[in-house]
């Protein structure tokens, strides 16, 4: 009911309208109204009362809840199921829980704060309240289950297109994960699957973006290695636009991407904004540690890099680290 509240406030904005008249259009009570303006107003609308006047809603929140998205969405289906989460543990976490049960593809988990924010290897994401986007896509791709890792580079050429598109910023790609701008990252990329045999129940493509967070909220050891969109622009960004072009860009891959699984069509343009390509790079996995020069990535989304004796070798997953002035970072 607070959403149909808001929906009312909306429709009126920059007049005033009575709580009678919200009440009669609504079927509840004058308290009622009274309330939910009240919570509204917690949330962030700045929402001006008047007696005998009633209520006129000023501004709205950078909020990314659905009723707030929408007037930025272009997308068909992605998007246009949105769980908005004030604070949750991880996004990724509680869609994969979501997605045992029957959900619409392109449903999208989102939240104003993680607690325990995931990123590759286990590791803790630094999600601060109200300055990022922390998004989990929950999808059902008709294709095999080996293609499905593929994904991650479909959302990272999306993330890097709305980068521009929305924010006049050039980011790189990081193999295979993460968004770069210079060599600090910016985003993260984390994709999980579900499969049984041939068939793929669910993929879940979790997506944290450093939109508005300042290098104070990163802490002494991560600010060296991480950065924000505002920090690199110069100015706050509007989180529902650019959350809204990260969705319509996704949407727009992935629908060419599930004809066949192939990211053919995206290669050249991974290629050309892969950040490491050309740079010495040290590749670690679970069984071996390898270092040379990255030269090619394969259609199968693999790292292709020159080690010392000339031999190449085919890197399927791992973390990557670029050699740099002071050894590899």
């Amino acid at each position: 009911m607070r959403n149909k509240v808001l929906d009312v406030l909306k429709a009126n904005k920059g007049q005033f309208i009575s709580g009678e008249n919200i009440s009669e259009k609504l079927g509840i009570s004058r308290t009622a109204v009274w309330k939910h303006v009240g919570k509204l107003r917690e949330e962030g609308y700045i929402i001006e009362s008047q007696t005998n006047g009633g209520y006129k809603l000023i501004e709205s929140p950078d909020i990314l809840s659905l009723s707030e998205l929408e007037p930025f969405l272009r997308t068909s289906f992605i998007g246009r199921d949105i769980i908005f989460l004030d604070s949750i543990s991880s996004t990724n976490t509680y869609a994969k829980k979501k997605a045992e049960e029957s959900f619409r593809e392109g449903t999208v988990i989102i939240a104003d704060e993680q607690t325990e924010g995931k990123g590759r290897l286990g590791r803790q994401w630094i999600s601060a309240r109200g300055k990022g986007i922390w998004m989990s896509v929950m999808l059902k791709p008709d294709i095999l289950p080996v293609d499905a890792p593929k994904l991650t580079i479909v959302a990272a050429i999306a993330v890097v297109r709305a980068l521009w598109s929305c924010c006049q910023l050039k980011a790189g790609i990081k193999w295979p994960n993460d968004i770069t701008v210079g060599n600090k990252k910016i985003c993260g990329i984390l994709t999980e699957m579900s499969a049984e045999a041939d068939e793929i129940k669910y993929v879940i493509i979790g997506i944290g973006i450093n939109t508005n967070v300042e290098i104070d909220d990163f802490g002494p050891e991560v600010s060296a290695a991480a950065t924000s969109v505002s920090i690199e622009t110069g100015r706050a960004i509007t989180r529902k636009a650019l959350t809204a072009s990260v969705l319509y860009e996704l949407e727009d891959m992935y629908e060419d991407f599930i004809i066949d699984g192939s990211i053919r069509p995206f290669l050249n343009e991974y290629k050309g904004k892969a950040a490491i390509l050309g740079r010495n790079v040290k590749a670690i996995s679970k069984k071996e540690e390898v270092t040379g020069l990255a030269t090619d990535i394969s259609e199968e989304g693999h790292l292709i890099v020159r080690l010392s004796d000339g031999t190449y070798r085919e890197i399927v997953s791992g973390e990557i680290s670029v050699r740099g002035l002071c050894g590899y970072i």
